[in-house]
């Protein structure tokens, strides 16, 4: 029997990763994931879920749904992905990552149908997921798409509910280049008779949602109609219930100011989870939205890493995921604002570059992925549009060179892609 690392290496070597090479991994149809399921039983009916999709937000508000779950008592499992420093992190029940001795197993287990039905790497993460939540007898599982939704290897499943969070630009060569045609990806996990939860009200893909809700006759609740979100200081948000007239004041460990958007949509789920049984307080969710981080390892969203000077990761990386980001750096006071960024080839750079201060210096890095854009050619780009900045290629060495320059009160930012930050030492 393999070895853990060499189980791993199986996996990426034989497998197409999306997020390492790209378009090139990904299927269009869910015909490898339904083979795969069949060889395991179906174990993807064996489990009651919620299924949550969006091009920003999906991965907080599925950790947020997780915690809740679990701080009330529910064995809750979740599945997420990418993950950033170690493959298990993609697969939990109750904060807990699935053991090395499981994965090996798994693979072991079905290497004769990967070797018949020759899936992607994602379609097999998704499958040992179903797999482990079936085997460990969960109470319920998150299960966050990997890409868009209709045809997204996840959606074999007909949870209790769906949420979908925000629609943005994201793999336009992969879920279409208008945002009602990505809306109508990300609508393809909406199940017949099935609940669904739109976090973020957007007039120009409403439409999409509440058509597809109508032909699935799927009652249909958004969220940022029931729940008005008034940010207090970072972290700290007033709820305003509009159909109970209830408020609530919430403390997140998630500090960045854009969970207002994931908020809504998190307490409007647990609104239809608890309609369907779940037993779920006020008290649950305060404690479980304080201690999100904790209670399920979720990294990298608008993280801190150090005080003086304040240094601070986040894995938004299109445009709808940036133009929070900067929102949120402006609200920093700093003396000097120092920026490590990577990103990835398949993105609409233009769009992303635009929106960043000009009055930061930039260290163009590249995470060791074959997706990641050469670090000279993303310093090439962002001067075109007004930034400055030097090449440091490697990422760690890139944020010690930010250090060694910054004082005490400037402020370091690090991003770009998921990839680069999951590659700093000190996550």
């Amino acid at each position: 029997m393999l070895s853990y690392e060499d189980t791993l290496e199986f996996l990426y070597d034989n497998l197409p990763m999306y997020q390492r090479v790209g378009a090139v991994a990904y299927k269009e149809d869910l015909t490898n994931t339904i083979a795969l399921c069949e060889e395991l039983g179906n174990p993807q009916y064996q489990f009651k879920s919620v299924h949550v999709a969006g091009t920003n937000g999906k991965g907080s508000s599925s950790h947020m749904l997780a915690a809740i779950l679990q701080t009330a008592g529910y064995k809750t499992g979740l599945y997420t992905s990418p993950h950033l420093k170690e493959f298990t992190e993609r697969i939990r029940i109750n904060g807990n990552e699935v053991s090395k001795e499981f994965v090996i197993d798994f693979v072991e287990r079905i290497r004769p149908a990967i070797a018949r039905i020759q899936p992607s790497f994602f379609e097999i993460t998704v499958a040992m997921a179903f797999d482990y939540f079936a085997k460990q007898k969960v109470d319920i599982a998150i299960i966050e798409v990997g890409l868009g939704g209709r045809l997204d290897s996840t959606n074999v499943i007909t949870p209790l509910v769906s949420m979908i969070t925000n629609i943005s630009w994201d793999h336009k060569e992969l879920l279409g280049d208008t945002l009602s045609k990505i809306a109508g990806e990300k609508a393809g996990i909406i199940k017949p008779k099935v609940p669904v939860v739109i976090s973020e009200r957007q007039t120009e893909v409403a439409d999409v949602f509440s058509n597809k809700a109508s032909a699935t006759n799927s009652k249909l609740q958004l969220a940022s109609d029931l729940y008005e979100v008034i940010v207090l200081t970072n972290g700290n948000f007033q709820i305003h219930n509009r159909e109970t007239g209830l408020d609530m004041n919430l403390s997140l460990d998630l500090k960045g100011t854009y969970q207002r958007k994931n908020v809504a949509g998190v307490l409007a789920t647990i609104d239809i989870l608890r309609k369907s049984g779940f037993v779920i307080s006020s008290d649950h969710i305060m404690h479980a939205l304080q201690n999100t981080t904790t209670l399920t390892g979720l990294k990298g969203r608008w993280q801190k890493l150090s005080e003086h000077p304040l240094m601070i990761c986040d894995t938004g990386h299109n445009e709808g995921g940036i133009r929070e980001v900067v929102q949120q750096i402006r609200q920093q006071k700093y003396n000097r604002l120092w920026i490590v960024l990577g990103c990835v080839k398949d993105k609409d750079l233009h769009a992303v570059l635009s929106l960043l201060p000009k009055e930061a210096y930039y260290f163009f890095c590249q995470a060791k992925i074959p997706r990641a854009l050469d670090a000279a050619e993303l310093m090439k780009q962002s001067m075109e549009v007004g930034l400055t900045g030097e090449v440091i290629g490697d990422v760690n060495q890139a944020i010690r060179t930010a250090k060694e320059r910054s004082g005490k009160g400037d402020f370091i930012f690090i991003g770009g892609s998921t990839f680069v930050v999951a590659e700093i030492d000190e996550l």
